[in-house]
């Protein structure tokens, strides 16, 4: 009885990111005619990823209602690879990347927002929206974590493809002020080069925590003592 509801869940929040992406696309912002349009942005790549995560969920639940009783092998196959596919994505993007995501936008946003969000994007991005990136994303992903069993990959590997994609987006933004000869965020104008190396560094590092604590807590909550117990009570 408890798979409905979560493939229902799944399907609500696939849609509420289709809404997102579709109404942040939708806003005439100066920022979005410039070099590199929306991709520049972590936020807006992380919702891609969010998106595409939950859409590979919704895929699999539709394929193992079809496939429920049928004795196909290479059905199994394909479905096996599709949640080896789901699993690598909780594990080294949709938790990693979502988590740090709404760690660093609130923690600097409460710093000083100006460092992040200044009050001018007031004037484009309602409040709603603006949860809908950088809030509701953690909520959802562990709602996900808790109500489906992800394999991670060992944790060397799992780190390494994490410090890819953390460099490999610091390098697009440094060639992005290349081009454009202005930083994406605002707090990368206020710090001097060396400073940004330190930055760049530290956020390397958080999202690797990021990481471990999301193997930590997917081992938490799938350990088989701790949820046989939870069960008894």
């Amino acid at each position: 009885m408890a798979l409905i509801p979560s493939q229902v869940l799944r399907v609500a929040i696939l849609l509420s990111y289709f809404s997102i992406l579709c109404h942040y696309k939708a806003l005439d912002m100066p920022a979005h005619q410039t070099y590199g349009g929306s991709w520049k942005f972590l936020t807006f790549i992380d919702l891609v990823i969010q998106a595409v995560f939950f859409g590979v969920c919704v895929l699999i639940d539709v394929s193992s209602l079809l496939t429920k009783g049928s004795d196909s092998r290479e059905q199994e196959r394909q479905l096996r690879k599709l949640i080896g596919l789901r699993d690598w994505m909780m594990a080294v993007l949709a938790f990693p990347v979502g988590a740090f995501v709404v760690f660093t936008f609130w923690s600097l946003y409460l710093y000083d927002r100006e460092l992040v969000y200044p009050r001018l994007l007031d004037n484009f991005i309602p409040q709603w929206l603006n949860h809908g990136m950088h809030t509701t994303v953690l909520p959802f992903i562990i709602i996900e974590m808790r109500t489906t069993h992800h394999r991670y990959p060992s944790r060397s590997w799992g780190l390494a493809a994490v410090c890819c994609f953390g460099v490999g987006y610091i390098l697009w933004t440094c060639w992005v002020h290349h081009v454009t000869g202005v930083w994406v965020y605002p707090v990368l104008e206020r710090i001097a080069p060396l400073a940004r190396v330190v930055f760049f560094s530290a956020m390397t590092a958080v999202i690797c925590v990021f990481y471990t604590l999301g193997e930590i807590l997917n081992s938490y909550i799938w350990d088989q003592p701790h949820t046989e117990k939870v069960k008894g009570e």
